[in-house]
C-alpha cells in the first residue's frame, strides 16, 4: 500500500465515527445551557424557542440554567464539555465583555463555534417612578451636582449594560455608583420595588414594568430610536453623538462539534425561530429576532470582544469594581 493510500485510509477512518455520530443524533435528550438564573432575558427568550426546537429535533432540548460570575460559570461549563452535540450554550453579551474583564480558562471564539445570533436589542436606562428623574438630563445634573451618590442596578459586572453605562460616564464626565446583582431577575425585582433608583437593562425584562408605569424610561443604547421604547429618545440624541450599544443573545456550539450536526442544529434552530408565534412571541419582548447563520454571529462576536475590551481596559474596569 502506497503513503497516499495509507493516508486516504486514515483519514476515512478518522472520519467514520463523526459520520455515524452524526447520522444517529441526536438519539438522547440535549442540554441548552442558559449561564443566567431563571427570570433574566436570556433564560426567557431560551424557553421561548425551546419547544419548537425540540419539535425540530425530534428529542427534548433541557434548559440547564447556571448563573453566577456574571454568566461565566455556565459558560466555563460548557467550554469543557464534550464536543459531541449534547450539550450547546445561549450566550448573552456578557460572554464578550468576560473575555477582557475576567481571567477564564477559554477563549470564546476558540472555545465555541457561532451558530447563530439570535437576537439583538437596546438597553433602556429606567428610573423608578418614585425618584425625582424625568429626563436623562436630570440624572447627569444629579451626579454632577453630587458625584458617587446616585447609584443604577445592572446584571452584573462588565456585561454590556455597566459597561456601556461607564462609557455614558466616561463620554458626559459625571460619576454614578454601579449596583452589580447577579443576573437580570434579581435587578429587576429591587428596581421595580424602588430598591435602587435607576436601572440600566435590556427591554426584554422591564418591559412589562415600562407599561406598567413602574419604570420610567430615560434613554435606550441603540442608534436610533427602538420601536420597543417608543417615544424615548436614544443616547446619541441626547448629547452623545454615535452612541451604540445594543444588547443581543447568542447560540453557541462547543469546538469540534462535527460539523454535520452542528448543520442540524442550525437549521432546527432556523426553523424554530422562523416559526411566526415564536418570533412575535420574542419580539413582543423587547428584542428582534436576527438567526444569523455562523459567518455572520462570529464576525459580530469577535467585533463585540475587541470594542468592549477597549472600554473595560481604558476605565479600569475589574471584576470588583
Amino acid at each position: 500500500m502506497n503513503r497516499r493510500s495509507l493516508l486516504a485510509l486514515t483519514a476515512t477512518g478518522l472520519a467514520v465515527p463523526s459520520l455515524l455520530r452524526a447520522q444517529s443524533w441526536p438519539d438522547r435528550p440535549i442540554r441548552l445551557i442558559v449561564p443566567w438564573p431563571p427570570g433574566g432575558s436570556t433564560d426567557t427568550i431560551a424557553r421561548l424557542f425551546q419547544p419548537k426546537l425540540s419539535e425540530a429535533l425530534g428529542k427534548q432540548v433541557i434548559i440547564e440554567n447556571r448563573g453566577g460570575a456574571s454568566g461565566s460559570i455556565g459558560a466555563i461549563e460548557a467550554a469543557r464539555s464534550a464536543p459531541d452535540g449534547y450539550t450547546w450554550m445561549f450566550a448573552y453579551d456578557n460572554e464578550a465583555t468576560n473575555q477582557t474583564l475576567m481571567r477564564l480558562p477559554y477563549k470564546t471564539l476558540e472555545a465555541f463555534s457561532p451558530v447563530s445570533l439570535v437576537a439583538t436589542g437596546p438597553l433602556a436606562l429606567v428610573a423608578h417612578s418614585s425618584t425625582p428623574y424625568r429626563t436623562f438630563k436630570d440624572v447627569v445634573a444629579a451626579a454632577k451636582a453630587a458625584p458617587d451618590t446616585v447609584s443604577f442596578a445592572s446584571s452584573g459586572v462588565g456585561g454590556l449594560a455597566h459597561v456601556s453605562t461607564t462609557l455614558l460616564q466616561q463620554q458626559g464626565g459625571f460619576g454614578l455608583v454601579h449596583v452589580p446583582y447577579r443576573g437580570g431577575g434579581p435587578a429587576v425585582q429591587d428596581a421595580v420595588s424602588g430598591q435602587v433608583p435607576l436601572f440600566m437593562s435590556n427591554v426584554v425584562i422591564i418591559s412589562q414594568h415600562i407599561r406598567a408605569g413602574t419604570l420610567r424610561p430615560l434613554g435606550v443604547t441603540t442608534a436610533t430610536e427602538s420601536r420597543h421604547v417608543p417615544g424615548v429618545a436614544p443616547f446619541a440624541q441626547q448629547g452623545f453623538p454615535g452612541f451604540d450599544a445594543p444588547t443581543w443573545w447568542a447560540f453557541l456550539a462547543r469546538a469540534g462539534t462535527p460539523e454535520p450536526i452542528q448543520r442540524q442544529m442550525r437549521e432546527a434552530l432556523a426553523k424554530a425561530l422562523s416559526d411566526p408565534e415564536v418570533r412575535a412571541r420574542i419580539e413582543e419582548q423587547g428584542c428582534d429576532v436576527k438567526a444569523t447563520g455562523p459567518e455572520e454571529c462570529s464576525r459580530f462576536l469577535a467585533a463585540e470582544i475587541d470594542r468592549w475590551g477597549k472600554v473595560i481596559r481604558d476605565n479600569n474596569i475589574r471584576a470588583d469594581s
